[in-house]
């Protein structure tokens, strides 16, 4: 049972609601693979190989717009919605790798999610000519990055705070860089990132495409926008509907404090053998949560902020190779996660706010597979996931 170390106060983020752009109509013909989209050959194989062959509509809108030219660009999508290939794809177009400098910079809010953006990029360059895509981020030694730095380099994906660091070290040259990403700028803004954002920018002033993908559009992602990006810049969305996966069912159940441990377990138990993952707001209670599960011999693992890099990717690894089965996270640790095929996300702590709630769920259901956001509230926490409720556009339904 559950001792009072689970009770904790619910902080309610006063963020601002959700921008919404004022998007043009943009439609798109039917499309039937990525060559239709004008996507070269050699990707498409590529493509083809990882088993992604129709686009999805991120991809269908985004793609043919970037490859025209350059642009600058604001695209709405939430977490899963393939936006990694969405901007990849262009951006790889527009590296000539007969230059052996830097023409790309992708900005990410996590190092696991830096690593995956430039080993999707590597695989997508199967049958391609080369190139080289390094990922730099914090948690790993900088004179180890310097190194693979000094190889010929034709896109960086970074973390901002380690970008930073190298650019001051004079690690890496940033001024032939042409195209600028920020992928889930929303995350980056929430992690604190919004003045390494900013400083950036700033020392790329010439760059001609900025495209900035985020599953929501805060006051300071506007800011951004407004400051940095052009005013004739192309707006693109998912529909409203979708900024919640709408393959992902919501339910909740309401309980005490001290009856969530048992709801859980029923919970897991209905569940079989499928994998997800468990949100708590502490590392405290993270660990705590994964001691408890162990003990009743579901095998589950913690990760949180504080973690050491090489604990981290051990239990990551652990869970990837299915020998963990639920992966108790804090909403920092899952920030960049991908992993395929998890069949539901538990919130036993409720989510700060909806955008959280939004990244929080986008763990299931992706790749065009369903899932289940399961949220344990208590009853005074009711009126907040419905406000939830209110703001996504969604159905929250109450567990009979």
């Amino acid at each position: 049972m559950l001792n009072d170390g689970f009770s904790y106060d619910l902080r309610i983020s006063h963020q601002s609601e959700i921008f919404q752009l004022p998007l043009p109509n943009i439609k798109s013909p039917s499309v039937k693979n990525f060559k239709d989209l004008g996507i070269a050959e050699g990707y498409v194989q590529g493509l083809e190989e990882l088993n992604i062959i129709n686009p999805t509509a991120i991809q269908e809108k985004t793609i043919p717009l970037l490859l025209e030219g350059e642009i600058d660009l604001v695209a709405q999508a939430q977490t899963g919605t393939g936006k990694t290939a969405a901007y990849g794809l262009p951006l790889l177009a527009k590296v000539d790798p007969e230059r052996k400098e830097v023409q790309g910079l992708i900005l990410c809010p996590t190092r696991e999610l830096a690593q995956q953006v430039a080993k999707q990029l590597f695989r997508f360059t199967k049958y391609t000519h080369k190139i080289f895509t390094e990922a730099v981020y914090g948690g790993e030694y900088i004179d180890k990055q310097i190194t693979k730095l000094q190889r010929p380099t034709h896109i960086i994906v970074a973390t901002p705070g380690r970008l930073i660091d190298l650019v001051n070290r004079k690690a890496v040259d940033l001024s032939k860089v042409n195209t600028v990403v920020l992928d889930e700028a929303d995350e980056m803004l929430s992690m604190g990132f919004q003045d390494e954002l900013e400083e950036i920018l700033n020392f790329l002033p010439e760059v001609k495409s900025k495209w900035l993908f985020s599953a929501t559009i805060p006051n300071g992602i506007q800011d951004i926008i407004s400051k940095h990006l052009s005013d004739e810049s192309a707006r693109i969305s998912v529909n409203k509907d979708e900024v919640v996966n709408t393959r992902i069912t919501h339910k909740y159940e309401v309980c005490e404090e001290l009856d969530k441990f048992r709801a859980l377990m029923r919970f897991l138990e209905e569940q079989g053998e499928n994998r997800g993952v468990v949100f708590c707001k502490t590392k405290v209670a993270t660990e705590e949560l994964a001691i408890f599960l162990s003990d009743e011999d579901i095998a589950a693992g913690a990760i949180h902020g504080d973690l050491y890099q090489k604990e981290r990717e051990k239990v990551m690894r652990a869970f990837k190779k299915k020998n963990v089965r639920v992966l108790v996270a804090t909403d920092i640790a899952a920030r960049g996660m991908d992993i395929s095929n998890l069949a539901f996300v538990v919130h036993y702590q409720l989510a700060e706010n909806h955008e959280a709630y939004t990244h929080r769920s986008g763990r299931t259901a992706r790749a065009g597979n369903e899932g289940l956001s399961m949220s344990y509230v208590l009853p005074n926490e009711v009126r907040i996931l419905k406000n939830f409720e209110r703001k996504l556009g969604i159905s929250i339904d109450k567990v009979s």
